[in-house]
């Protein structure tokens, strides 16, 4: 298995953001949440040129829930912060669709799942066939 993804943090939706105590407290919720989450991977949340970005990654050797968690974290972003956007790209090689990434958006507080174009089919886009 393998996942890749990113969500810039934004309070809303409208072009230019206050900026104010509520992202703030916003991005200290998703923190908390964040630390609810068990330690394997990438997961950076930091605030870059004045804007809060998540980053996760990994590659465990099994599912075993991690896609759930995952896609659990934007949800709960997007429910946070709605104005966030995001992808979260996922390879599951034991999962239904093992030989394809499968991509979640996030955009205005939904998540919704799409086919990858770009590396799938995993074979013989990135590997070879045995």
């Amino acid at each position: 298995m393998e996942y890749h993804g990113w969500v810039t943090i934004r309070e809303t939706a409208r072009v230019e953001d206050d900026h104010d105590s509520l992202l703030e407290r916003q991005v200290e919720e998703i923190r908390a949440y964040l630390a609810q989450i068990p330690d394997y991977g990438l997961i950076d949340l930091r605030w870059l040129n004045g804007i809060p970005s998540l980053h996760v990654a990994g590659h465990p050797n099994h599912n075993s829930g991690w896609v759930d968690t995952l896609l659990d974290l934007f949800q709960r972003i997007g429910q946070l912060a709605p104005g966030s956007y995001g992808l979260l790209h996922v390879w599951d090689d034991g999962g239904n669709h093992p030989n394809e990434f499968r991509v979640y958006r996030l955009v205005r507080g939904r998540l919704s799942e799409h086919t990858d174009s770009l590396l799938s089919p995993t074979i013989p886009t990135l590997e070879d066939r045995s």
